[in-house]
């Protein structure tokens, strides 16, 4: 017989603040715009915050009144879709829809051959590239590294999404140098697409924009903003708070004063252009103070971050969450605690966008070992993710009394079907003591080094047009030329 009136649970559920902590949260940030305000360093900017509701003091102190900031929030998408180059991978930014990704420009790699650290180069992000292509469970790509061999340093990011579209065909998130290279990106992705127009409803990847904490916001980050603004770029105005140093060391602080910066970003976007796609979120942490270490791995980043997601789905905002990343400098057994701590929890707060899958040593070194070692964990995150179905099929009482007491279910057809669906291990070693000896003894490690060896050996991605890819090279060549002058 139907039933009325049940809460079914099809997955886990998970939450950190209540409905009142959100509000108090929310409240607290708009005391901070409309109080404390924030610094803008640049023009254009400062001069629509005059022409607004806004107050612009100090030169360039900004103070924006609470009905800005609850006209400018509307205005935003709640739900972002990207894709991939070819079109064969998307993303689905809405409520709950959690994808999984690597984080970008981390300065050193570790050489597969000499295990010695070293500068990251295009090689590197190029087979990072191929690496997350080929793994299921990782679903958006940012560089996992940044290029140090190229001509300029004001033009790697052009030579580093490159390198990313050559090895990658799922959907990205890409950093710029300034307004400019952002421009040029915005570029090259669009010839994918044919024209602007085209691009605005299908883009390729959201924009990564970072504030300085506290409430600071740099010429570069601000062009940024402006010109995703003018374009309906899908973008993420990020900022990256520590604990302690650059927030108050309480968590809810930090998250107020985070809160208050992105809402900023989004009162000035709406006075530019309303309805840019926003994302909120980043990296809230604390700053170890034995080490004065921005801490990946502490269990206060996946607090603040569910937090954070919690608040954003308030507002209704895709969220930008942190996991799979550990302070340790190898892949050890504390590099594999901190990445499935934070993987589950973020996970489990439903974020959208769960970036730095594969950032080791604080955010400072590039692992494609630890890039397959995750894609494991966040296999098993998935699983548990899925719930317990109850309908009646899943119930089995039929099949209970039919096997009956003292009977067995391995040969059952209930059994074959069902087992399909349970987590299947590839890196993770079941077998008994004496099979393990007799294959080898080999460790995890053993297995993570094999499997990422296969991966660079045998796949290669799907290769960008020859007309296309030229077009790509020559708007790289033009910013190199610009720059070298």
């Amino acid at each position: 017989m139907p039933k009325i009136n049940q809460t079914i649970q099809e997955t886990p559920y998970f939450r950190v603040l209540s409905e009142d902590q959100i509000e108090r949260i929310y409240s607290a940030a708009l005391d901070v715009i409309q109080r404390t305000g924030a610094r803008f360093y640049h023009e254009e900017a400062l001069e629509l915050f005059r022409n607004s509701e806004a107050v612009v003091t100090d030169e360039n102190l900004v103070r924006v009144p609470l009905s800005l900031v609850e006209k400018a929030i509307k205005t935003h998408p709640r739900k972002i879709n990207l894709t991939g180059r070819s079109g064969k991978h998307g993303i689905k930014l809405d409520r709950d829809t959690v994808n999984f990704g690597t984080g970008s420009d981390l300065p050193f790699t570790y050489d597969r051959q000499t295990g010695e650290r070293r500068r990251t180069t295009y090689q590197d992000v190029y087979d990072a590239g191929r690496i997350l292509d080929y793994l299921p469970n990782l679903d958006f790509f940012m560089s996992h590294g940044i290029v140090q061999d190229c001509p300029n340093t004001q033009t790697y990011d052009r030579h580093q999404c490159l390198a990313m579209l050559e090895g990658c065909t799922k959907p990205m998130v890409l950093t710029s140098v300034d307004g400019e290279g952002l421009q040029d990106l915005w570029r090259m992705c669009s010839l994918f697409r044919g024209n602007e127009k085209e691009y605005r409803l299908n883009p390729m990847f959201i924009t990564y924009i970072e504030p300085i904490s506290p409430l600071m916001n740099d010429r570069s980050a601000v062009e940024k903003l402006l010109f995703s603004a003018e374009k309906g770029i899908p973008c993420m105005y990020t900022p990256c708070p520590s604990s302690g140093a650059t927030a108050p060391a309480s968590l809810a602080g930090m998250i107020v004063q985070s809160l208050a910066e992105t809402l900023m970003a989004s009162v000035l976007t709406y006075l530019k252009n309303p309805g840019m796609p926003l994302v909120m979120g980043g990296v809230t942490t604390v700053l170890d103070m034995l080490t004065t270490t921005y801490s990946y791995g502490s269990p206060e980043l996946s607090l603040a971050s569910a937090a954070n997601t919690d608040v954003s789905k308030w507002l209704g905002l895709p969220m930008f969450s942190t996991g799979g990343c550990t302070d340790s400098k190898t892949l050890d057994e504390q590099a594999a605690i901190e990445s499935a701590t934070s993987l589950y929890y973020a996970f489990l707060s439903g974020a959208n966008l769960v970036h730095d899958v594969g950032y080791m040593d604080s955010g400072v070194n590039a692992s494609l070992e630890s890039l397959v070692m995750n894609n494991e964990i966040i296999g098993m995150v998935k699983q548990i993710g899925k719930g317990i179905n109850t309908e009646e099929e899943y119930l089995a009482l039929e099949l209970i009394d039919q096997i009956g007491p003292g009977g067995e279910f391995l040969t059952s057809e209930h059994t074959l079907v069902h087992y399909k669906e349970w987590f299947q291990p590839k890196l993770q070693d079941r077998s008994d003591y004496a099979t393990w000896v007799r294959e080898g003894q080999h460790t995890m490690a053993d297995r993570i080094q094999s499997e990422t060896d296969r991966i660079l050996k045998e796949h290669e991605p799907e290769p960008i047009d020859k007309e296309l890819h030229q077009e790509l090279k020559k708007i790289v060549q033009d910013a190199d030329e610009r720059h070298a002058k």
